[in-house]
């Protein structure tokens, strides 16, 4: 096996500026091979259009690569012959025959010496090792055309092996002098091939090769749209954008929008190339049959709308699906049905798509089943859909969908009381997106992140990841991010006891449209509305938000809706008539899964129950909520559980000692927590999380905090000891 090394990152080498977008830097370290110098050299060339991400980033840094050639040019001609055999083995498609090659010609190896004392590269039991990726691309680029093309065909005679041929088509069509149907034909099997056992980022590079050698200016465009999408599929953005800009393809193009744009714009082009496909068949991006094609195009429109919680281009895809004959996803019937008051229809096409859960099947189709049962508010179907569209997503090494899954799993971990868990599962996801130039989901997953921090009392967390996620929304016309952000503060706000900052925020959740609300995020928002304005005596307008509410949560009949639309109708009555309806609300949660919900529920009751006198039920109720907080990590509403039994005169658990970490810091506290006990910077520790170095020191001071410590001395004691 050959391999490569990556260069041995030192305090030396320059930092990324602080400016740089989150996901363009994350990127940028990836172009670089994780290589400081190269992605310095990167970043200071970036257009003002890369530096937004519209644009793709530039592949290579020519300044650090001339230097590179020319230290390999400097080696002797046998020592660079055996390093362009070992770059073409594995750049830009890893084969793993050099040691094949090299007993197959007995070629004499010593000469790598020189390259080992030069530290260019040295020689293991498994093959060449370079210095780094760079030093591997100029051992490939200053060889030339004539000695590319022997060490190619030498590749492709030794590789014979079962499920080789790929590879060994790969260095044919390298060695090709020209344009060829005949090699161009066997590139498109190979690419098949791959692309069925999951590996796009080969079926690309195959595919991209058979465009360079096929004569026909029309089957090159079809080709490169391929490989844009195998591009896309393997994670790599930037590749994926530079290969369509080389087409007319509005179906890749409004995917990448999707994904990265704005998302008017991806609606469009999504919509205006599904209406091509049902009318006039396939264009060069796909061969699928083009029904098939249209109906998957419609998805994505329908993932288009839902970011922008426009009503209106709802109403727009539903009306291009019935005018074409299409059965469009049920998402987008019952998206539209709800917006527009039809809660019965909405109800009937939604459960229709979340029944579509099964085991295997299209990803996207099972992520719309996953946004379906969120919708009728069972959140067990939705955890079950977006994990199984991840492991589809995996197992055909689809991996740019996998946080797109993630995206909608918050949801159902948020409302089950799993933060923690969620947390640390959504940092993971906002990598990838991030990592896949995919930056319309991670800030959709950044306000997921708020909302976590928001119940886990990570206050500085929480209002850093809403405004970043807010600030990139409104910019690109996301509403559903935008919408959640605010949502996240607005519980910020309630649990922290400022009233009046959440009612206003939540009041204007109830509006929806591009950038300023959602309809999805009013349903969510709603019982936390009600409890704010009741809180500062001005329920007038949060009496109407609950009729539309409860209209809909009868139609749908979740119990855990049921039992928020019960405790809204406890609030807004009083003495009897509210303890009967928080009484009601509790047995419905018993049928629920919102254990988070049910525990503040109990709070409220417990508060309700107290300001009766009745001290006793009063005392287990809060206790309950106590017990559940803590659980959770909510420190927030535990402190609320606090005070209402002090009140009570109740003898009130202590804060869990030191001896339990878990239950004390929240998960991305613990991890900070860990990576500061080993030795990380602060700086260090925020690029692992994406947040920046002053968020991390006021984060670091509330672990110290809620442990009760002063000094990183004592933290490394305490976890040591735990």
């Amino acid at each position: 096996m050959v391999t490569s090394a990556n260069p041995v990152r030192s305090p030396a080498q320059p930092e990324l500026g602080p400016s740089l977008p989150e996901g363009v830097r994350v990127r940028i370290l990836r172009t670089a091979h994780g290589d400081r110098r190269a992605a310095a050299e990167l970043a200071s060339a970036l257009t003002e259009r890369q530096l937004t991400g519209v644009d793709p980033l530039p592949a290579q840094p020519p300044v650090l690569l001339r230097a590179y050639r020319q230290e390999v040019r400097a080696l002797p001609d046998t020592t660079r012959r055996l390093l362009l055999l070992a770059a073409a083995d594995q750049y830009p498609v890893d084969t793993h025959a050099f040691l094949r090659a090299v007993t197959a010609t007995r070629l004499d190896t010593r000469p790598l010496v020189t390259a080992e004392v030069a530290g260019v590269a040295h020689a293991t039991a498994g093959g060449i090792v370079f210095r780094d990726p760079w030093t591997r691309i100029a051992a490939y680029e200053t060889a030339s055309v004539t000695d590319r093309r022997a060490v190619h065909l030498l590749l492709a005679r030794v590789l014979r092996g079962e499920g080789e041929s790929p590879r060994r088509s790969w260095h044919r069509g390298a060695a090709a002098l020209g344009p060829s149907r005949r090699l161009a034909a066997e590139l498109r099997a190979a690419a098949h091939t791959a692309r069925t056992a999951g590996d796009h980022a080969l079926a690309c590079a195959l595919v991209e090769r058979a465009a360079a050698l096929s004569p026909e200016p029309s089957e090159r465009a079809r080709l490169l749209a391929r490989a844009a999408a195998d591009a896309w599929r393997s994670g790599d953005a930037d590749r994926a954008r530079r290969l369509v800009a080389a087409t007319d393809d509005d179906a890749l193009g409004g995917l990448l929008a999707l994904r990265a744009g704005n998302a008017t714009d991806a609606f469009d082009a999504l919509l205006t190339a599904a209406v091509r496909y049902a009318e006039d068949g396939p264009g060069p991006a796909r061969t699928d049959h083009p029904q098939h094609a249209a109906v998957h195009l419609l998805a994505r429109a329908t993932e288009a709308a839902i970011y922008t919680g426009d009503l209106r281009r709802c109403r727009e895809a539903a009306a291009v699906a019935d005018r074409l004959g299409i059965v469009p996803p049920g998402t987008l019937g019952g998206l539209a049905a709800a917006f527009e008051g039809r809660y019965d229809d909405a109800r009937d096409l939604l459960k229709a798509a979340a029944g579509r859960c099964g085991p295997g099947g299209d990803p996207t189709l099972l992520i719309h089943s996953g946004i379906a049962a969120l919708m009728l508010g069972d959140h067990t179907a939705a955890a079950t859909a977006t994990v199984r569209a991840a492991a589809s997503a995996r197992a055909g090494g689809d991996g740019v969908t996998v946080p797109q899954a993630m995206e909608f799993r918050a949801y159902a971990d948020f409302w089950t009381g799993r933060p923690r868990a969620a947390e640390a599962a959504t940092l993971e996801a906002l990598r990838q997106a991030y990592t896949t130039g995919q930056d319309n989901g991670a800030c959709h997953l950044q306000a997921a992140l708020a909302m976590f921090a928001a119940v886990t009392g990570d206050e500085d967390v929480c209002r850093e990841r809403a405004e970043a996620a807010r600030s990139y929304a409104l910019a690109r016309g996301l509403g559903l991010p935008a919408a959640l952000a605010l949502f996240a503060l607005a519980f910020l706000d309630l649990s922290t006891g400022r009233f009046a900052a959440s009612a206003a925020r939540l009041r204007a959740l109830a509006a929806f449209g591009p950038g300023h609300g959602h309809r999805a995020i009013r349903h969510i928002a709603t019982p936390h509305y009600v409890e704010a304005a009741v809180r500062t005596g001005d329920t007038r307008v949060a009496r109407a938000a609950h009729a539309d509410y409860d209209h809909w949560v009868r139609t749908v009949r979740s119990p855990d809706d049921l039992a928020l639309s019960a405790r809204c109708r406890a609030l807004l009555a009083s003495g009897a008539e509210a303890v009967e309806h928080y009484r009601t609300a509790l047995d419905l949660h018993a049928s629920g899964t919102r254990d988070f919900e049910r525990a503040r529920t109990e709070l409220l009751f417990g508060g309700a129950l107290r300001r009766l006198r009745h001290r006793t039920e009063a005392r287990d109720r809060l206790h309950s909520a106590l017990e559940a907080f803590e659980h959770f990590g909510s420190p927030q509403c535990a402190a609320a559980a606090r005070i209402e039994l002090r009140v009570l005169g109740e003898p009130v658990s202590p804060v869990r000692g030191a001896d339990d970490l878990v239950a004390r810091l929240t998960a991305q506290q613990l991890m900070v927590a860990r990576m500061a006990a080993d030795g990380a910077t602060n700086r260090e520790i925020a690029a692992r999380l994406l947040l920046s170095p002053r968020t991390m020191d006021h984060h670091l001071r509330g672990v110290f905090a809620r442990l009760g410590i002063r000094s990183r001395i004592e933290l490394v004691r305490l976890l040591g000891e735990g």
